[in-house]
């Protein structure tokens, strides 16, 4: 009996990926690119899987986050990281390519597949059967609207703002208090204190700090953010203006010492764990030297470990955590899978592994198999689970980092030390997951 296609819809990382995936597990596949009849905001060729903000596919070493899901893929046979490799230029411990030779032979080599067909042309609306969406930040306007039809959110492409993400190991517990505002129910919220000097010192600070300047595209969406500014924008309109915002010391004492702060900075728990702490109303467009440099000015974080720093761009990206299962299946369609920025993953690497498990999982819908989940202790596996278990009220796109990653059952000090223990236990596992799926 003849196959019938799985569609990939999108020509970038993920979609390279998975398009590779199914076609290499038997089944045919139809990948729909819209470049080059027409460009997003953002690319300039219509080559698949073309880096439009770097080069870089961040840290090798295996003892970092990215690093660690390079050697997973290897590991899993990813496609993109295969070629990376091949095409990789001289950029210190980064896997760096020669972005316009990568492209091109993915390019060229999915071209050449007998089971992949490509089509260059927009779809507007999602198709039936089996499908992979993976159409990235700027998803066309007509196929967003589609998409949001199907799950009913209120709106998928809006500008973006969202605030840093810090390792919870790295605050400071000697200065920060927990509590909740006036004591209302599970003291949920970390608070970092300051006194009037700190404060004045910390609100100056972020008036002169230095701006990312916004590209074209971005800088016409800026508007909708009325209701969402920028921290450094706030400090701006007055001295008091945080005071009154997200820096109000109203309702929250410190239980040690009985005394209200003159401005409080909320770290609201990110994960199951507790240990990923976002920065409350800090949404921000300060370069990212900048935003260390003020943001470790604040008391409690003076060692804070960022494993996101603030970002401020047009995003289309979905509420994962209310729509996905960690196969990167939708709950309400299981047919229909989705990989890459759209699913709130952060960055080429995290791209091109939810392109591998939306590919294999589309395969084995096709093949009648059970669908997959990583072990949770793996890279993959961890990022996977975060963005279908987070917090859907307050969800935001997540890179690879440690913090996601199940505890290692002790405590270790060293950095180094940690994050190579989260290594073998995570390659070690993973390496158990392939021989299992070979049987």
């Amino acid at each position: 009996m003849e196959k019938q296609p799985i569609h990939v819809i999108g020509g970038g990382l993920a979609g390279t990926e998975a398009a590779w995936q199914i076609a290499s597990a038997g089944i045919p596949v139809i990948l729909y690119e819209m470049r080059p009849n027409r460009y997003s905001g953002a690319h300039h060729t219509e080559h698949f899987a073309e880096l439009v903000c770097s080069n870089s596919f961040g840290a090798m070493a295996s003892d970092r986050a990215t690093g660690l899901l390079h050697e997973e893929l290897r590991q899993l046979g990813s496609i993109v990281i295969s070629k990376a490799d091949e095409h990789a230029v001289p950029a210190g411990g980064a896997l760096a390519v020669d972005r316009g030779q990568f492209s091109q032979d993915l390019t060229e080599t999915l071209a050449q597949h007998p089971l992949i067909e490509i089509r260059r042309e927009e779809l507007r609306a999602i198709p039936e059967g089996i499908v992979v969406l993976a159409t990235g930040p700027l998803t066309s306007p007509d196929l967003a609207a589609d998409l949001q039809r199907l799950t009913g959110m209120e709106y998928l492409s809006f500008f973006d703002a969202a605030s840093p993400i810090i390792v919870g190991e790295s605050i400071n517990r000697d200065v920060a208090f927990l509590a909740s505002r006036y004591d209302k129910g599970e003291a949920a919220y970390l608070n970092c204190p300051m006194n009037k000097e700190q404060y004045l010192r910390f609100q100056q600070e972020l008036c002169v700090a230095e701006q990312v300047e916004l590209k074209d595209f971005d800088r016409e969406n800026a508007k909708f953010f009325e209701a969402c500014l920028p921290i450094e924008e706030l400090a701006r309109r007055g001295e008091d203006t945080m005071r009154y915002g997200p820096l109000k010391p109203v309702g929250l004492s410190d239980s040690r010492t009985g005394e209200r702060s003159y401005a409080v900075i909320q770290l609201r728990q990110e994960d199951k764990a507790g240990q990923l702490w976002n920065m409350v109303g800090f949404q921000t467009n300060l370069r990212w030297g900048e935003q260390k440099r003020v943001f470790q000015m604040i008391p409690s974080l003076e060692n804070a470990e960022f494993v996101r720093l603030g970002v401020m761009h047009r995003n289309t990206f979905l509420n994962a955590p209310q729509l996905m299962q960690s196969t990167l299946q939708f709950k309400q369609r299981p047919t229909l899978l989705s990989a890459g920025q759209l699913i709130g993953t952060e960055g080429y690497t995290a791209a091109s592994a939810g392109g591998w498990l939306a590919g294999t999982n589309a395969s084995r819908l096709a093949l009648g198999k059970e669908t997959l989940t990583l072990p949770t202790t793996t890279m993959m596996g961890a990022l996977f689970e975060f963005i279908s278990s987070a917090s859907p009220k307050h969800f935001q796109p997540m890179p690879p980092n440690f913090g996601i990653l199940p505890d290692l059952g002790e405590k270790i000090k060293s950095k180094p030390e940690r994050y190579g223990r989260y290594r073998d236990r995570s390659l070690a596992d993973i390496k158990t997951f392939v021989a299992e799926l070979s049987i």
